[in-house]
């Protein structure tokens, strides 16, 4: 980090975490924050569900919930961007405070439940999007709706002309009975009406699939068995946990999902479960616990053709961007990788 971003984020910290992001949106909008430019070259240029990345680094919905600060991102070093959730009607979310940082564990606790304005108010601002950047939407359903699974192809089919890829979120913890939809009958019931909406549109683009890393085995398996044979295009591995396992931080006790280092390790032994059972026929983004090019990388060689981080960003900054992208390419180049494809799996098969 540079001494002024080292300076903004001792500033941010001051204040409650909620309020601290809202600032942060804020800065980016005037300009305040640093953004480096993407970072690329032939080494981390891949294609991800056909889509042409110059980097597998990307921001993880959550952070961007309302698509306000698309341009200044775009400019930050990602790869690719995810914004919301969106879901159909606006929504405030849960009761404040709802958000929280574990800073002796590197982590972030967070109940919002999906907190956004609206599909409607989001759609319009992805029509002003930066067309050379790679934008996806977080499709999320309406915590009082009576048909959650319409919700998503609602969502879609509202907001697909103005984005390259798009995520079914059934893996939040933060909306009752969210997660109830990962079960094998009712993920296959649901995906089929989101693939179903999908055909019907001009222009389909992508659609991933995030999951918990809350799962079994078994559960695992009847994830990828469904994915693979509903036809989507990817999956997201894996959103926030509801474990605390060796936790120190007097916030440990919150309720909602846990993001950050904690999660690393439960989230990418999902990853690598996923690979193995799809045979590595759908490509997989890892989140969770990326926080240097070195997880990235041990991300990448369990499986992932790419990577998304959010909670690291709240104790590094945006400069850890190009530096997760500079280090990968380094990692890969030292290890003979001519690309990031190449590397895909290489520490599995």
């Amino acid at each position: 980090m540079t001494a002024l971003e080292t300076l903004g984020l001792r500033l941010l910290h001051r204040f409650d975490p909620e309020t601290a992001h809202g600032l942060a949106l804020r800065a980016l909008q005037f300009g305040l924050a640093p953004t480096t430019g993407t970072v690329t070259s032939p080494r981390l240029h891949t294609t991800l569900a056909g889509l042409s990345l110059p980097n597998p680094i990307g921001l993880a919905a959550g952070f961007d919930k309302n698509a306000e600060a698309l341009r200044p991102l775009s400019r930050a070093g990602f790869g690719f961007i995810e914004v919301g959730a969106a879901t159909p009607r606006p929504q405030p979310g849960n009761p404040k405070p709802r958000l929280f940082r574990l800073a002796e564990d590197n982590a972030v606790i967070n109940r919002f439940g999906f907190n956004n304005d609206g599909m409607h108010a989001i759609a319009q601002r992805l029509q002003n999007r930066p067309r050379d950047a790679v934008i996806g939407l977080n499709l999320g359903a309406n915590k009082d709706s009576e048909n959650r699974a319409q919700d998503f192809a609602t969502v879609l089919e509202t907001c697909d002309a103005y984005i390259d890829f798009a995520t079914v979120n059934v893996s939040s913890p933060n909306t009752e009975k969210l997660r109830d939809l990962q079960g094998k009958d009712a993920l296959a019931a649901l995906l089929a009406g989101v693939m179903n909406s999908r055909a019907g549109l001009a222009r389909p683009i992508p659609i991933f699939l995030k999951i918990a890393p809350d799962l079994s085995d078994a559960e695992i398996a009847d994830v990828a068995d469904v994915a693979v044979s509903s036809g989507i295009d990817g999956l997201i591995a894996t959103n926030t946990t509801l474990d605390r396992d060796g936790l120190t931080s007097r916030f440990a006790s919150e309720t909602g999902g846990l993001s950050g280092r904690p999660l690393f390790e439960k989230s990418t032994r999902v990853l690598r479960e996923l690979y193995q059972h799809t045979e590595g026929k759908l490509p997989i983004i890892g989140v969770g616990g990326v926080a240097s090019a070195e997880d990235a990388y041990e991300k990448i060689r369990s499986g992932a053709s790419a990577v998304q981080l959010y909670s690291a960003l709240v104790y590094r900054g945006l400069g850890l961007i190009p530096e997760i992208a500079r280090g990968l390419d380094a990692l890969l180049a030292r290890d003979g990788f001519g690309t990031v494809a190449d590397a895909v799996g290489s520490g599995v098969r």
